[in-house]
């Protein structure tokens, strides 16, 4: 059921991208989580466009299309974490409403990649999925990550983005909230 769902979503975004192909391809890959149930990722991928402004974001998605999207609709907040600067790699959720899509959350994979610590760990995201961590001091090393459905996962560990700036990180799972501090 969910997976119609995704499926639904992804082909209702689909109509409002543009694309000099003749043909839309729609890629809804699968994500194994935690407990190894098939969850489909519903993230777009891409690069922030010229044609972001106040009221849209433009996304390069990674298949090749260009997709305007509103933020704020109807005085509603966009959950855009990491800032938006044209050229920066994102991973936008985004739903239809009123006929036009609309941005929910962006998490700005750039702004999230770099060196991180707290008093428990101390870490840096790298591009490809890679997180290298103190693996002598830590009890629990963070090794991997990738984006899914909105969310961080860190390892098997799955995280809300509830704030991501130039200095700070702070993440939210069901064990509570956890800050960072960015290292230069």
């Amino acid at each position: 059921m969910q997976l119609l769902v995704v499926i639904m979503l992804t082909t209702f975004l689909a109509i409002g991208c543009t694309s000099d192909k003749k043909k839309n391809n729609i890629v809804v890959s699968g994500n194994l989580s935690a407990d190894t149930t098939l969850v489909a990722d519903s993230t777009l991928y891409g690069i922030c466009g010229e044609g972001t402004a106040m009221h849209t974001l433009q996304l390069l998605t990674d298949d090749g299309r260009v997709c305007t999207m509103m933020k704020n609709v109807d005085d509603s907040v966009s959950d855009i974490q990491g800032g938006l600067l044209v050229g920066d790699r994102l991973a936008v959720i985004a739903a239809v409403e009123y006929g036009d899509s609309v941005v929910k959350s962006v998490i700005n994979l750039t702004t999230l990649q770099g060196k991180w610590v707290s008093i428990d760990r101390n870490f840096e995201i790298r591009e490809g999925g890679v997180v290298k961590s103190n693996q002598e001091t830590e009890s629990n090393p963070w090794t991997s990550w990738k984006i899914c459905n909105g969310r961080l996962v860190l390892n098997s560990d799955t995280f809300r983005v509830d704030e991501l700036g130039a200095d700070s990180l702070y993440l939210e799972n069901k064990d509570g909230i956890f800050g960072f501090k960015r290292m230069k």
